[in-house]
């Protein structure tokens, strides 16, 4: 059969479950499926591995929920190096490849977005934590991989704990690049937000916060979200953001925070498959599905 479009999750999602996490998954990636079919769009929802698809029977693939893509990465990448061939991919192909890597930081800072104090590590560095922190000049700080989701890998630095961490760091740095950020003590503080925007029009935002004695928003590890009403700063930061892109992403969401200064800053620009808390503003996905169906009828 042929689709107007694909919605893409992993196998773990495919189904709804009695498990909270897992049913707004799918009760999510339904509200842009059924968004999506009221306005005549022939639509489905796939895993990103299912062998017996024909990728090339669709007009558009959608990303949304492929969240174990960054724990098989080769396999991921090889799979988008064959569809991106056979089907036009949302977001894009080129938007997707300067995504993935959080390299991408540093080409928006180049074009004034602001971002926290960042150092990118090179796959094979010899230098040792204590070394590079030394040269910084450094005391706090987070380390992650550059290519990551959901918090994996990702360490809070100080001067007492260097020691201690230089067996993961020397075994993650000799098969993959990493960065450094000064640690935001206002995301334990105050939290980080997000702000969701669909070819640049802005609808929701979420207040996300750590889970006391942790720094980490994600709710993998115990981070909550909270319904959030953003100023017009925030969301002219957000807006600012997308349109410093390669191009306008058709869905994007803006994670920011203020940072030790109080000055607002870029923690991540998410446009793979981020989480964009459609149960909390079900119309949202009635908003994406307009935009989806503009751009496949354009194709």
């Amino acid at each position: 059969m042929t689709y107007d479009l694909i919605i893409l999750t992993d196998h773990r999602y495919l189904e709804d479950s009695n498990d909270p996490y897992k049913h707004n998954v799918f009760y999510e990636d339904e509200l842009v499926l059924k968004a999506s079919q009221k306005l005549g769009l022939q639509v489905t929802r796939r895993a990103w591995d299912d062998e017996t698809v024909d990728w090339s029977q669709t007009k558009c693939i959608l990303f949304r929920s492929t969240w174990d893509y960054f724990d098989r990465f080769k396999e991921f990448s090889g799979w988008l190096n064959k569809v991106k061939t056979q089907t036009k991919l949302i977001n894009s192909r080129e938007l997707i490849h300067w995504n993935i890597d959080k390299h991408y930081l540093n080409d928006l800072s180049a074009k004034g977005v602001h971002i926290p104090d960042t150092i990118f590590i090179k796959k094979g560095d010899t230098r040792t934590l204590h070394e590079i922190h030394l040269d910084q000049k450094w005391n706090k700080t987070v380390l992650k991989p550059c290519v990551s989701g959901a918090g994996r890998h990702t360490y809070l630095l100080n001067s007492d704990n260097l020691v201690k961490h230089e067996a993961i760091y020397k075994s993650l740095i000799s098969d993959e690049d990493m960065m450094i950020q000064v640690f935001q003590q206002n995301i334990v503080d105050q939290g980080e937000l997000s702000l969701m925007l669909f070819n640049g029009e802005f609808t929701h935002a979420v207040l996300k916060k750590v889970k006391s004695g942790d720094f980490r928003v994600q709710d993998d590890f115990g981070g909550t979200v909270h319904q959030y009403t953003p100023s017009q700063q925030e969301v002219e930061f957000a807006q600012n953001t997308i349109t410093q892109c390669p191009e306008l992403p058709v869905y994007a969401r803006v994670d920011i925070f203020y940072d030790n200064n109080h000055n607002l800053a870029l923690g991540e620009l998410e446009l793979i498959e981020p989480e964009l808390w459609f149960r909390l503003m079900p119309s949202a996905a009635e908003v994406l599905a307009k935009h989806l169906k503009n751009l496949i009828d354009e194709t």
